[in-house]
């Protein structure tokens, strides 16, 4: 994958964080495989670096996270929060993301082990593609912590609460079928092929008009705080920009005339 010029786009000029982008979507992965893709520092200004650039980018639709080496995230780094390095960007939280998601659409695609604060940038996500080998949890608990990076605020808001429950006071692993039975993983893929599956359903997204995409996410994500007497208003602060878009209009052109629309986003 590649930026328009062709070359791949490492973020933050590191090798902890890559970033490529394909077709309308760009892939952050974390590469830290010896340290099982634990955040540290320089992962979390990273991410939250790619992020920053990306969201402005209009050749970028969607993002796909995940991580090298056949496991997405271990967590935090332990051995550098004992020695004060704090995984946290100021405004954006834990691992650059988990306070301020991207307004793009964003899956996280889970090879291996995602747990702790993995876990945690798994459900900052708004889709979950996982290897039927992948194993979620939340043990803080077991190490005198909490999730307090979105996890236990996020887990009983996306699946049942006595769920939610078992899987933040135990603390113990839950493979990706039964997460996925109780809705929190979209897609169980075999074993190595979470990315491919992720990237297939991205380029989906990313096919779609990039304005309409970023405020439909932001309904969704926005309306579970609004009163029915607001809904409807508050939804078309959002989207009636949409309706009077170049890109509305483009997109009737191309029903119309039986091609495929070219988005601008605008």
């Amino acid at each position: 994958m590649s930026d328009a010029s062709g070359n791949p786009l490492p973020a933050s000029g590191t090798d902890d964080v890559l970033v490529e982008v394909d077709d309308g979507v760009a892939v952050i992965t974390i590469n830290r495989p010896r340290a099982r893709n634990a955040v540290n520092g320089v992962v979390a200004r990273g991410i939250a670096a790619a992020l920053d650039e990306l969201e402005e980018r209009k050749d970028v639709s969607a993002y796909v996270l995940t991580g090298a080496g056949g496991t997405f995230c271990a967590g935090m780094d332990l051995k550098g929060f004992l020695t004060g390095d704090f995984p946290v960007v100021e405004g954006r939280g834990f691992g650059g993301i988990v306070e301020a998601p991207p307004k793009k659409p964003i899956i996280a695609a889970v090879e291996g082990y995602a747990l702790a604060g993995g876990c945690e940038l798994a459900l900052a996500c708004d889709i979950i593609i996982a290897s039927e080998e992948a194993r979620f949890g939340l043990p803080e608990p077991k190490r005198g912590l909490v999730a307090g990076a979105g996890g236990v605020m996020r887990l009983p808001q996306r699946i049942p609460y006595h769920i939610a429950m078992e899987i933040a006071l135990t603390g113990d692993h839950f493979p990706a079928s039964r997460l996925y039975e109780v809705g929190l993983v979209n897609h169980v893929t075999p074993a190595g092929e979470a990315l491919a599956r992720a990237l297939e359903l991205a380029k989906r997204i990313a096919a779609n008009a990039p304005l309409a995409l970023a405020a439909t996410k932001r309904v969704i994500v926005e309306s579970a705080d609004w009163s029915r007497d607001e809904m409807f208003a508050r939804q078309g602060e959002i989207i009636n920009p949409v309706f009077g878009s170049k890109d509305a209009m483009e997109g009737a052109a191309a029903f119309a005339e039986k091609r495929a629309p070219e988005w601008k986003g605008e």
